[in-house]
């Protein structure tokens, strides 16, 4: 379990070998959010709420997406002259 303090992440199958324990530290009042493939999908906790909810309060029911991050496409390859020496190409790029 791996959140700061009075919040912890499982996994469905830790979940499922540490039944006991992670229902244990819900019920002294600490929120277990539980994980599958990596995304929370449920939440074990008190049976009152205490406090304001957390970021991971909110993913864990939904109301907030975590972010993702895209990545750019990779450049289409340059076609690179294989029979030209590299001092022909400097001065060409150099205009002469």
């Amino acid at each position: 379990m791996d959140l700061p303090t009075g919040r912890a992440q499982v996994g469905v199958r830790e979940l499922r070998n540490q039944v006991a324990a992670v229902l244990r530290r819900a019920g002294a009042g600490e929120r277990v959010v539980v994980t599958v493939d990596g995304r929370p999908v449920a939440q074990l906790g008190p049976i009152e709420a205490s406090g304001r909810p957390t970021l991971t309060d909110l993913f864990a029911t939904g109301q907030v997406a975590p972010p993702q991050r895209d990545r750019p496409a990779d450049p289409d390859p340059l076609p690179l002259p294989v029979d030209v020496r590299l001092e022909h190409l400097i001065e060409e790029l150099r205009g002469g």
